[in-house]
């Protein structure tokens, strides 16, 4: 016991347990300096397109997850006829919350020409599939199909809430979204379970692996718990509580519904997650750079409040019901409200390009339900302001930074008892984030409501 609370102690010199306290933003408020944007049409026709990212290797491509299994590149302002990497024959995508997730480029891609996808495996029920892929050595537009190594499967119970960004951090390892399970309401506890890898974002090395898996668990995780012999006294309970011989070491964080999409400060290393809320609340998590091992809340919380919230005779939510209530875990810096302003949260990113300083720092997301565009940031006092920045009539889902930190999202059209088949429905584009005064002449913007 000892040597473990020595390994704590050491831990603390580098990792955080917990994070502080802040105050939650709402909609109305205004950002610490005047922010005005437009969504300017990048490129259109894709099958659900729903992530956008950039190889890090300054050739300027963008590529474009479409739902259906298939990856295409942007090149020069053209959308590649063949595609970089067509998997639709593995991919399950006829129910909408399934399909191709994510990409996301190894950081060192220049020299290795590695790249990692997540996808629910059609021959595996719907499992989560991360796999490395490699480029072809014939073609920087092309992935070599022969290269795919299993990285690690995620089991999946139900189809929805399978969260689905996966991101390679400040540190190099890669961080996952997985949401709580499926079904509504985390029938399944898992949100608060250390046991299970769902409604977590986990964290893994991609570099090293083992015989049993296809990488290896970095020793700074939070649940990362040595064996060691049984002692009973003159131990601190707050020593006794972070120990959970149980727990998945692969958890960084935990008590999230469907962290559908999240991402890095490139500047600061925070993360953001956009958590999708149950019946009335959207939220925004914050974590700063280095902070492990949070409770965000979830199934005991959604947004502020506690869950499950009562309703009134009219199904709007009873608050004084549960004025009372505790609060559990750490709070979000944003939310909003399902009466009027959404019902689907989608992260854009903190902008941390060069182009636009009237953008800087600046904390972006939308929603699919409703295509609103909001903005949030700390002001002078530290207080986080939320402001809203568009209305659309877009259906957001999913978003993405280019190497210069240029914010692309991504919309399509697909809904619940949409068609099966994702080609039949209609076809979604990429936009960029730019200010309104930035627009290019003669430029398609998004349309307004």
């Amino acid at each position: 016991m000892k040597k473990l609370i020595q390994l704590m102690l050491a831990a603390a010199t580098t990792i955080t347990v917990g994070a502080a306290t802040h105050n939650t933003a709402t909609s109305g408020g205004k950002l610490p300096k005047p922010v005005t944007v437009a969504l300017v049409k990048v490129a259109d026709g894709f099958v659900d397109p729903v992530r956008v990212t950039a190889s890090p290797d300054g050739t300027g491509r963008l590529f474009v997850c479409e739902r259906s299994g298939v990856v295409r590149i942007i090149k020069d302002g053209k959308v590649q006829e063949k595609p970089f990497l067509d998997i639709h024959e593995t991919v399950v995508s006829s129910f909408v919350e399934q399909g191709l997730y994510d990409l996301e480029f190894h950081p060192k891609f220049k020299e290795n020409g590695k790249f990692y996808v997540h996808y629910s495996d059609m021959w595996f029920n719907g499992a989560g599939f991360i796999v490395e892929y490699k480029v072809s050595a014939r073609s920087p537009d092309r992935a070599d199909p022969e290269s795919a190594r299993v990285v690690i499967q995620l089991p999946r119970p139900f189809a929805n809430h399978n969260g689905g960004e996966i991101a390679f951090g400040p540190d190099g390892y890669l961080y996952i979204g997985s949401g709580d399970g499926g079904w509504e309401g985390d029938v399944l506890g898992a949100g608060q379970d250390l046991t299970t890898w769902l409604g977590k974002i986990l964290r893994i090395d991609v570099n090293a692996s083992s015989p049993d898996r296809g990488y290896n668990i970095p020793k700074d995780n939070p649940f990362v718990t040595p064996g060691q012999q049984m002692k009973l006294f003159g131990v601190s309970e707050i020593a006794f509580s972070k120990l959970h011989p149980n727990a998945k070491p692969e958890i960084w964080s935990y008590g999230l519904r469907n962290p559908w999409s999240f991402s890095f400060d490139r500047k600061t290393g925070d993360m953001y997650i956009a958590d999708i809320g149950q019946n009335h609340y959207e939220e925004i998590n914050f974590e700063p750079a280095r902070t492990a091992g949070v409770n965000y809340g979830w199934k005991f919380m959604c947004g502020t409040h506690p869950f499950p919230l009562p309703t009134d005779e009219q199904g709007r939510p009873d608050h004084a019901a549960v004025k009372d209530a505790p609060r559990v875990g750490e709070l979000p810096i944003a939310e909003y409200s399902h009466v009027d302003q959404g019902n689907c949260v989608m992260g854009f990113g903190v902008y941390r390009g060069s182009k636009y300083p009237q953008m800087e720092g600046t904390y972006f997301f939308g929603d699919w339900g409703s295509g609103k565009v909001w903005g949030t940031a700390r002001d002078a006092k530290g207080n986080w302001q939320m402001e809203e920045l568009l209305n659309t009539k877009l259906m957001f889902t999913g978003a993405g930074e280019a190497e210069d930190g240029t914010i692309y999202v991504t919309n399509a059209h697909a809904n619940y008892g949409g068609p099966v088949d994702p080609a039949k429905n209609e076809r979604g584009a990429v936009w960029m984030l730019v200010p309104r005064d930035k627009v290019p002449k003669g430029a398609e913007t998004a349309p307004l409501e």
